[in-house]
């Protein structure tokens, strides 16, 4: 557990932010974050949520060459993307970045709640926690999102070890990555943005589904990768 709040803090939390029971707040008192959250949900088609996500999540690799952002299932009825800053950044920098993932890739979708705020994101639980509807929020395989489309939440606390798997190869957005981006959504647009630095980015090593996208990914694939992490799959739901 200790090396699953290491990986949460090298993630997602501020300097000098701790995890704990009470969820995490997404703006310092200077108006400054560094982890953006995309939701996907509400009463509706869990189906249209979780493919939505997956436009996005595919979108901002291949059109935007950031790095693949880990996935959570609520607990409630939504999911969420987490993007991780290397470097925090202002709020409203931040709402325009989710403004416009918006409008360039999901231009039909109003099911993208969008980073925080609005007030219900500014304040979020951290994953793995207990949601008020009983079930456990938790960091999912992307290639397993479609078995939560109808209940986006564990009915049991997620292994440690299996959510600390999901997390180690996650990496943090670069400042200079998340100015690319932003230039590249702004010329999407037809917005005025600065030339981009050109800059060449550390990859991390090729590991076991490093280069599959969120709709690539099987059972088998999914098995294979956790075992070689010495990782013994689990059942989503406690047998009757």
């Amino acid at each position: 557990m200790h090396t699953l709040i290491s990986e949460l803090q090298r993630l997602y939390l501020r300097e000098g932010q701790e995890p704990g029971p009470a969820a995490l707040r997404l703006v310092s008192d200077d108006g400054q974050l560094r982890t953006l959250v995309l939701a996907f949900g509400g009463k509706g088609d869990g189906a249209q949520h979780w493919s939505e996500l997956v436009t996005l999540a595919n979108a901002l690799q291949q059109e935007l060459d950031l790095p693949a952002p880990a996935v959570s299932v609520s607990g409630g009825d939504t999911f969420h993307l987490w993007l991780s800053l290397a470097t925090p950044v202002p709020l409203a920098q931040a709402q325009a970045f989710v403004a416009l993932l918006r409008r360039v890739f999901l231009p039909d979708s109003g099911r993208v709640l969008a980073s925080a705020p609005p007030a219900d994101l500014v304040d979020l639980p951290l994953p793995p926690s207990l949601h008020a509807s009983g079930k456990w929020s938790a960091f999912i395989h992307p290639g397993m999102g479609a078995a939560f489309v109808d209940e986006p939440g564990l009915d049991m606390a997620p292994p440690a070890a299996g959510q600390l798997a999901l997390l180690e190869n996650v990496r943090s957005i670069t400042a200079q990555q998340f100015a690319q981006a932003l230039a590249k959504l702004q010329q999407h647009v037809g917005e005025v943005a600065a030339p981009a630095i050109p800059v060449i980015v550390a990859t991390a090593p090729e590991t076991p589904l490093s280069g599959l996208l969120l709709q690539d990914a099987t059972l088998e694939d999914i098995v294979r990768w956790l075992h070689a992490r010495n990782i013994e799959p689990t059942f989503r739901h406690r047998l009757p």
